[in-house]
């Protein structure tokens, strides 16, 4: 049980159950349970119901957000103060399974046999990074095997990616395709978090690790929408817990989160029914602080430690980006990708575009001169070609200069080789999925940037891996 009780057990009695709003009063005021402290209580059919204390009201009452539903949780029904925090098990057991937000198993495997256990919840985090003077700090690019990630938005160890997307942009997709690459190519450790997304994605998440072999070093951790918001809310603590654990034991670990946005969510959920009073921009007061909370965790450790690589999907609302919850999370990433809808209608996959998106690791000093200059250079044809493009809708491409067409051509030729065939959408698509190295996606890129690919028609470079 990820739970402990006390030996000296405190109860209080339910006096209020609003949804999952759960106020809890007691005799006295020295058995008021602090914040973050969990209550056990039960429902009439004997069912456990699990509450975190989230804050103290006058009267001896403790007002608590319910883990779990509470149908049918009755008036004066008694909750038991437990000893501690949720605490989750970790280690090696964790392996190949799934649990939910309270570390309990719900993949129907038995019970995980741990000794370990950890809060999910950190009191205080210290600084971020601590290095000695005379060490410089080193930047290390991971390859994921992705041409316009590999090319644009290069991956560093221990950084924050974003994959930002409105609904049926392909989040799931290039998350999947992220972790079955790089924890295939690295034998890394993965902690996949599903934080308010549907079970449906769960169930092909397993199956797709399963088959491609890597799900003997994943762990993974749900907290579905058909969930309370405080499940929903927790389970991005619980999945950074699990990190953590990993990262003690100096081994590298990355993390997965998708959907970040439905924790920022649940959190203005939970906000609103604890009556605070919302921003003007309609999220909750704490949204910041929230985000922080996460966030901060996600750091390298003191001298050659472990470090946590973070990619995080990010649901926009409407397929706004200037949406107050995701302008807050870009705060936070080295790496921002968005997801075009226009993009997806072109049949361009990945549909990541290039002139949205944006990435703090595409630096001379991290990537070198070469990968630099290439990437600059493909941002300044997407660029020229964006201008053309609508003058092209007008009159047509042969009133174009032949400078200006050799240009236009160029780009088109770029951006169908930018897309690429998936293993997890092979059943979609019909073409089998293709790893790309990094050094095969750049000399592609320079090829058709110098003109040795002006012979060859357009249609050639869609959905392919290297140029043979």
């Amino acid at each position: 049980m990820p739970i402990k009780s006390n030996s000296s057990d405190v109860f209080g009695r339910i006096i209020s159950v609003q949804g999952p709003v759960v106020d809890v009063k007691f005799a006295r005021p020295e058995d008021v349970p602090n914040i973050y402290c969990v209550l056990i209580t039960s429902t009439v059919e004997k069912t456990e119901v699990v509450l975190e204390v989230a804050e103290h009201l006058s009267g001896n009452v403790a007002r608590c957000i319910s883990i779990n539903s509470t149908n049918n949780l009755q008036r004066n029904a008694e909750a038991r103060v437990t000893d501690s925090a949720i605490q989750i098990p970790a280690g090696e057991a964790l392996y190949g399974r799934i649990i939910n937000m309270l570390g309990k198993p719900i993949d129907q495997k038995g019970e995980i046999n741990s000794q370990e256990k950890f809060p999910i919840r950190k009191k205080e985090m210290g600084s971020q990074v601590r290095i000695h003077k005379d060490k410089k700090r080193s930047f290390e690019v991971m390859e994921t095997g992705i041409k316009i990630i590999d090319v644009l938005f290069p991956v560093v160890k221990g950084g924050k990616t974003g994959i930002l997307g409105g609904a049926a942009l392909g989040k799931s997709i290039l998350t999947l395709e992220i972790i079955q690459h790089i924890v295939k190519k690295y034998h890394g450790s993965c902690v996949f978090t599903g934080v308010g997304e549907r079970i449906r994605e769960g169930n092909e998440l397993y199956y797709e690790l399963s088959k491609h072999g890597v799900l003997d070093k994943t762990m993974m951790v749900f907290g579905q929408m058909n969930e309370p918001p405080g499940a929903r809310f927790g389970v991005a603590m619980t999945g950074i817990t699990m990190a953590e654990s990993i990262q003690r034991k100096n081994q590298d670990v990355l993390l997965f989160v998708d959907n970040i946005f439905r924790f920022i969510q649940a959190g203005a959920e939970i906000s609103t029914l604890l009556g605070r009073v919302p921003s003007e921009t309609g999220y909750q007061p704490t949204l910041i602080a929230e985000a922080s909370e996460f966030h901060e965790r996600i750091r390298s450790t003191v001298e050659g430690g472990g470090s946590i690589t973070s990619f995080e999907a990010v649901y926009v609302p409407a397929d706004d980006l200037t949406d107050p919850a995701v302008v807050v999370l870009f705060s936070f990433l080295d790496s921002i990708l968005v997801l075009s809808r226009e993009r997806i209608q072109l049949g361009l996959y990945p549909a990541v575009d290039p002139l949205l998106s944006s990435c703090a690791n595409l630096d001379i000093d991290i990537v070198g001169r070469t990968h630099f200059e290439i990437a600059q250079e493909i941002i300044k044809i997407f660029q020229r070609y964006e201008d053309m493009r609508r003058i092209v809708l007008v009159i047509g491409i042969d009133e174009l200069s032949s400078s200006d067409r050799i240009i236009y051509e160029r780009a088109r030729k770029l951006q169908y080789f930018l897309t690429q065939p998936f293993y997890v959408a092979e059943a979609y698509t019909g073409k089998k999925g293709e790893y790309v190295s990094r050094e095969q996606a750049l000399e592609g890129c320079s090829r058709i940037i110098e003109g040795k690919m002006d012979h060859r028609p357009e249609e050639e470079f869609y959905l392919i891996g290297a140029l043979p």
